[in-house]
């Protein structure tokens, strides 16, 4: 009988202290309440149970949701930002032993660092300026996570929410914009074309039997289209009959 027991006992203490690691986890050993030194893993290991305890870290790339934030921004701009950040244990014993829960400590510093940066910036910058705000945030809580053996790697803003008062703002602001430019680009059409015809002009009067060639090529230009418009040619030259009597008479 106290053979069995003592087979029995053998079974559950094999049992107790073999543990299978996955090729993507590591494990902490605590013995007698102090960390090893070296983590354990992957594969068949031995926790000698009861005087060790074992803590199994990830460390596979972890995706953590920042919930949506009330932000104010530098311009008085109420916003609702949200980010998503992506980071993976680096060092395991560190992640166990200097803080007590690393993924919700970094969820915690993500959204205190994004109410920061973001109240930080106008909300011209916010919609525009996207790239240097993740690097901004990336390296702000690598920084700040990096005791805890957190290694940021990314972050990225997902959506900037705001009022529907301010996006009717910003779409007259936006048509606004759009319309000015277009007066810019007639304008300066225009004036490119009344420079054109000075230097037109300028060369017609040297030789003026070129305006009278232009002046053919216009009726010719206006008899090709379908049209009922009737037109009489005049010669030119008759203008410059009247044109020399009145200057007599003057």
């Amino acid at each position: 009988m106290n053979n069995w027991i003592f087979v029995g006992a053998a079974v559950f203490l094999l049992f107790n202290w073999i543990k299978i690691i996955n090729e993507y986890e590591r494990a902490v050993i605590f013995r007698l309440g102090r960390v090893l030194k070296t983590t354990k893993g992957p594969g068949l290991i031995f926790v000698f149970w009861p005087f060790d305890q074992a803590r199994v870290i990830s460390l596979r790339l972890v995706a953590l949701d920042v919930p949506s934030q009330d932000i104010i921004t530098k311009d008085n701009v109420s916003v609702r930002v949200n980010a998503v950040v992506y980071f993976k244990v680096m060092d395991a014993i560190k992640s166990i032993v200097e803080v007590q829960n690393f993924q919700y400590a970094t969820s915690q510093m993500a959204q205190t660092t994004l109410r920061s940066v973001i109240g930080e910036m106008e909300l011209d910058d916010l919609l525009s300026q996207r790239e240097m705000i993740n690097g901004k945030l990336q390296a702000i809580l690598d920084k700040q996570t990096d005791p805890w053996g957190i290694k940021v790697s990314n972050v990225e803003v997902k959506d900037v929410d705001i009022s529907e008062d301010l996006k009717r703002i910003m779409a007259r602001q936006a048509e606004a914009e759009r319309e000015k430019r277009a007066k810019i680009i007639a304008s300066d059409g225009e004036f490119q074309a009344a420079e054109k015809l000075c230097l037109a002009a300028d060369r017609m009067k040297d030789n003026p039997i070129a305006l009278q060639l232009r002046y053919l090529q216009t009726l010719v230009e206006i008899g090709n289209t379908n049209n009922t418009t009737t037109l009489f040619p005049i010669p030119i030259d008759i203008f410059e009959t009247f044109k020399k009597g009145l200057d007599k008479k003057e």
